[in-house]
Formats: C-alpha cells, structure tokens, sequence
C-alpha cells in the first residue's frame, strides 16, 4: 500500500526516520560471486566500497517498496537512484557480520526544467564493526521520485 504523495512540509518531517537495520554477513561465497560479476579476480576480497553499498542496502531493514513508499511512491512512478558516496573507515573483512543502521538525512521538493517536480531524498546507512560497534563503513545515497500526475 502506497501513502499519499507527501506535501513539502509532510517531506520535512520525514528527515530523521530512521530504518529498521539488521545485520549483513559478507559470507565468503558472496563475495566471490559480486567480484566475480563485475568482472574483478574472484579472490580480491570485500575491497570494493561496492560491498559497503550492497550490505547497507539488504540489511536497512525495509524492502525498496517499504522505503519508496515512506514518500508516496511506486515501482512504476520510476524512483531513480542519484548520488552515492561511499567512504570505507577501515577494510571490510569477508565472513564478519556487520550492524547496519541509517536514516533519511534530507527531503526536498524541487523543480527540474526536463524533470518537472521531484523530491530529492538523501539517506545514510552505517556499517559497525561487530566487537566493538565503530563505524567500518558509510554510504550516503540519494534517491529521486518523480512527481508526475497520477
């Protein structure tokens, strides 16, 4: 079920939801296999802040649904990722589980000249080391949602 398309102040509001979270192990046959689909040696490890981004975003708790619809959004209005900054505080290492928590940074409405209106949502997810909970990795990512009649 989708929510009503929010107005600019219900978007303001938004700002600080944070996700549900969970956990992510970088089990070693995963890390194979992404290395191995981007065309890298099956052996590099979890160097890539590719697996920052892919950890972060199957355990922040909520489906892509869940989360587009916190904005009023479906599959079908064409949510469109924007930005993503990704900075690695240390080395992920393959077979450790990883906490992940995040929340929405920023909301806003805005007007393009090919676009139209869209919102532009800013939301970041944390990786934490597992013994003592620092921060392993961050992942700032943005996300835009048309604002087409419906």
């Amino acid at each position: 079920m989708t929510s009503p398309v929010p107005d600019e102040a219900a978007l303001a509001e938004l700002v600080g939801t944070e996700f549900p979270g969970g956990e992510f192990t970088l089990e070693p046959w995963w890390v194979r296999l992404v290395n191995d689909c981007a065309l890298a040696d099956p052996d590099d490890g979890a160097e890539s802040p590719v697996f920052a981004f892919l950890a972060a975003t199957s355990a922040m708790g909520v489906s892509w649904e869940r989360f587009w619809a916190w904005f009023g959004a479906r599959e079908s209005d064409g949510p469109m990722a924007g930005e993503v900054h990704t900075v690695l505080h240390r080395p992920l290492r393959v077979g450790a589980t990883y906490a992940v928590r995040g929340r929405i940074e920023s909301a806003r409405r805005k007007h393009g000249a090919r676009t139209g209106v869209f919102d532009l949502v800013e939301y970041r997810l944390d990786l934490h080391e597992p013994d003592d909970g620092s921060p392993a990795a961050s992942c700032t990512s943005s996300i835009l949602f048309p604002r087409r009649p419906r």
